[in-house]
């Protein structure tokens, strides 16, 4: 494949006024149901008429009444396919204005999916027409017992999430773990004033309680072998709140220090919401674009030019296993590229972003995190961790925010202690039973994996049948395997725009990541796969 030809006009920064980045690579790549009464009809039905309808319908034969209906069902299709075209046009002025494509992308089919149900479309149709795969949290109360299988059908209830009584997929939710996660919030906040610790006053510092950072603490270290500290743990309202207060933190140290300038690399394609987070904040953006052929990962060659050629480098944003490519660095490639950042006379952070650590195979993630082990690289480093992806708590914002050495951590900590007063204590409390739930039944974890791996293997296949009818991909599936993601190739000058209008599939466009629109994330996440 040669680069040169992909088509870049939308590779730049997702977000406006970015006019502070810089790229330098050498060559640049071109089934929901509702829950609203239905809606009122245009003039209400008296008994007689409804009597006289319900006798000539059924005079009419069995045959009539199937082609009518089959009839109707292919043209609220076509009506759907109409609003499909007519969403895509306005989500397509959206980003031409500047919004942020993932945000675009989820609210056209959110819109769409409520445009649908005031005209009164059947949910199953709509479901069967407008697919969301633009979100990569997963939705445990919309586990399928049919299309995930009766294995995962019980996690909503296993972790807490679904209310006694409530019926997912089927079966009803015992709320155990629901009412035992509330007792362990008043164990917690006991063992907290016996320390003298008031979640329900001022935490100078910002960074959170003792005994969960204590237990963050165990956690990196059962799972990673991770010597981190709890002094050098801070928590955060899920990790991009944890990146915004590092980001915060740092650019305020740099300046401290005399740096008139400070730029941060971040690779394309990637998570797009910290660039916007460094951008806002007066740091420099230093684009580094990936190559397919690389398995769109930084090369050590790439990031040794970067770093000679642009000494204002002082920090690396890596994420291990990678938003949107699901490609993840093997141990092999992390270590070439500290090799280059620990070279004598470079002062470089290593911002890592762990949000999919723990996807994939335990034991290749083991693997990975052994790398910034080593004395060289460990005081460089920053973890930056959520259990959104890991565990499905999206909502309950269950982040934290590692540093490898405690002169990083406190030069940074005014990004905590000057942005909030206190963190909340009902959250800090609901996180702490988290994170015992988490400890007490692992099975969890390897469930929620199982069921990610489930429905990636199902939208490959679901992709490829379509790939047959359509001929839309020129590649399917180019990832490895990780995180929630599908990355795949569209046919040149299609992009995701053309497979939402043909096939109902709603994915995040390249450009989303800093990358070309022929690329489409899809998410395995919100809904199932059938």
């Amino acid at each position: 494949m040669d680069i040169k030809e992909h088509n870049m006009t939308k590779g730049e920064p997702s977000f406006t006024g970015a006019q502070n980045t810089i790229a330098c690579a050498s060559s640049i790549p071109t089934t929901k149901v509702s829950r609203r009464a239905p809606g009122p009809s245009q003039a209400k039905a008296t008994p007689e008429k409804v009597t006289s309808q319900s006798v000539e319908t059924a005079r009419q034969p069995a045959s009539t009444r199937r082609r009518s209906s089959a009839k109707s069902e292919v043209s609220l299709r076509l009506t759907i396919a109409h609003m499909r075209a007519e969403a895509c046009e306005h989500a397509q002025v959206a980003l031409r204005e500047g919004s942020a494509p993932i945000r675009v992308m989820a609210r056209m089919v959110s819109d769409l999916e409520d445009a649908c149900r005031q005209q009164n479309i059947p949910d199953s149709l709509i479901a069967s027409e407008i697919v969301n795969r633009t979100i990569g949290d997963v939705d445990l109360r919309r586990v399928s017992l049919t299309e995930d299988g009766p294995e995962y059908v019980s996690l909503a209830d296993d972790m807490g999430l679904a209310l006694p009584g409530e019926v997912v997929g089927g079966r009803r939710s015992t709320g155990e773990v629901y009412h035992w996660i509330r007792e362990r919030m008043l164990d917690f906040e006991r063992r907290l004033l016996k320390r003298r610790f008031d979640l329900r006053m001022y935490d100078i510092s910002g960074t959170g309680n003792p005994i969960l950072r204590e237990m963050l603490s165990s956690y990196a270290h059962s799972q990673w072998k991770c010597p981190l500290p709890p002094e050098q743990i801070y928590l955060s309202l899920g990790a991009l709140d944890g990146l915004d207060k590092f980001f915060r933190g740092f650019a305020f140290a740099r300046k401290s220090a005399g740096h008139r300038q400070t730029a941060i690399v971040f690779p394309a394609p990637s998570f797009n919401v910290p660039e916007w987070q460094a951008n806002s904040l007066g740091l420099r953006l230093h684009r580094l674009y990936t190559r397919p052929e690389d398995h769109f990962k930084v090369t050590p060659k790439m990031l040794e030019s970067a770093l000679d050629e642009h000494p204002d480098i002082a920090a690396i944003y890596l994420t291990v296993s990678n938003n949107p490519t699901a490609f993840a660095y093997t141990p092999d490639e992390l270590e070439s590229l500290f090799s280059v950042v620990a070279q004598p006379g470079r002062d470089v952070t290593i911002v890592a972003d762990l949000a999919y650590i723990g996807t994939g195979v335990p034991e290749e993630d083991q693997a990975r995190m052994a790398t910034f082990l080593s004395p060289q690289v460990l005081p460089r480093c920053v973890f930056v961790s959520s259990f959104s992806k890991t565990h499905s708590l999206t909502g309950d914002r269950c982040g934290w925010v590692g540093f490898g050495e405690p002169a990083l951590a406190k030069a940074v900590g005014v990004g905590w202690t000057n942005t909030t007063a206190a963190l909340p204590a009902d959250w800090q409390l609901r996180y702490m039973a988290n994170v015992a739930l988490i400890h007490e039944r692992p099975e969890l974890g390897q469930r929620i994996r199982a069921l990610y791996a489930h429905r990636r293997n199902r939208l490959v296949r679901q992709l490829v049948q379509m790939n047959e009818r359509y001929d839309l991909f020129a590649v399917v599936n180019l990832d490895d395997g990780g995180t929630v993601y599908n990355w795949s190739q569209l046919h040149s000058g299609l992009d995701a725009f053309t497979l939402f209008g043909q096939t109902g599939i709603a994915g995040v466009p390249g450009s989303g990541f800093g990358y070309s629109d022929d690329f489409i994330r899809l998410s395995v996440g919100c809904i199932p796969v059938p």
